[in-house]
């Protein structure tokens, strides 16, 4: 039996954790033609199948299971070592890629990056907006972004952003319509603009709490988007009441064109942290990126 080439692993293991040719491939940067005769010969040379194809899926079998379990992670940290050579080089340099959501991205990742790149021309970094709860692993970003409660124990988290709060709102026109909701169960009889998320698999249910008192309240409206520009662009326009991030906020709040209520009902609570594996050997990019993150307080 002859030996497997690293890139026909590489590509194995691309397509085992994408559980897709498609998404493997441009990930791999090949087409699917290509990256399925690679599998194919692979499967040959080994004597063994280890993927099962659907016309709607693709899934490892259990020889294939085996593979990606033993040599996944081997094959993981070859490529963390070989990165981290670039800290032998006079500048660092390299690719990282994260994954984090669209507010983490526009409130804190940009606006840090923006000031440190410009030194750095070597650097690249990759942000992929994200609402699932993606394993960052199976997925090879280099980190991801995800408030403090929601950070697996096993991941070296570092703390990104300060505390944050959410804001029930909605423009002046929509409450000359409408009476102020006094308390979160009153937000049933109002429009309420939704969040759909893929972790839920539904609408999003609106979170409260006052004096160690947690609510959640699942709202009803015309209106359910995915991410805040249209759901911040739909309040303003007076279509409804939206619950988003005060930051995101609180500058039409100063305007007189949103109007917040229920804010003793939205407490502070943990922010932004970055997390990677702890096995993760730090290049001198990634370290700068870090760095760059790091929340350091107000």
């Amino acid at each position: 039996m002859s030996r497997p080439a690293v890139n026909d692993l590489i590509a194995f293991l691309a397509v085992a954790r994408a559980q897709s040719f498609t998404k493997a491939a441009a990930r791999l940067g090949v087409s699917q033609s290509a990256l399925s005769h690679t599998i194919r010969g692979l499967e040959e040379r080994l004597g063994l199948r280890l993927l099962t194809r659907t016309t709607r899926s693709v899934s490892p079998t259990e020889a294939g299971q085996r593979l990606l379990l033993t040599i996944g992670p081997r094959l993981d940290e070859i490529e963390a070592e070989l990165a981290a050579l670039s800290a032998f080089r006079e500048k660092p340099a390299g690719t990282i890629r994260i994954n984090a959501g669209e507010h983490a991205a526009d409130a804190i990742l940009w606006p840090a990056l923006e000031k440190l790149l410009p030194d750095y021309p070597d650097i690249n970094v990759e942000i992929i907006v994200d609402y699932g709860l993606t394993d960052i692993v199976a997925e090879r970003y280099d980190a991801g972004v995800r408030l403090g409660e929601q950070v697996a124990k096993d991941m070296i988290a570092v703390r990104i952003g300060p505390d944050m709060r959410m804001a029930v709102v909605g423009a002046p026109a929509y409450f000359e319509r409408r009476p102020k909701p006094a308390t979160p169960q009153d937000l049933t009889d109002h429009n309420c603009i939704n969040l759909r998320l893929p972790t839920y698999g539904s609408v999003y249910a609106w979170e409260f709490e006052r004096d160690g008192h947690e609510l959640k309240v699942r709202v009803e409206g015309q209106l359910t988007f995915n991410n805040i520009a249209l759901r911040l662009n739909a309040a303003l326009a007076g279509a409804g009441l939206a619950y988003l991030p005060e930051d995101a906020v609180q500058a039409h709040l100063t305007n007189g064109r949103l109007v917040r209520v229920l804010e003793d009902w939205c407490p502070p609570f943990p922010g932004y942290h970055l997390y990677y594996p702890s096995r993760r050997h730090a290049s001198a990019a990634f370290a700068l990126v870090v760095d760059a993150l790091r929340y350091r307080g107000s």
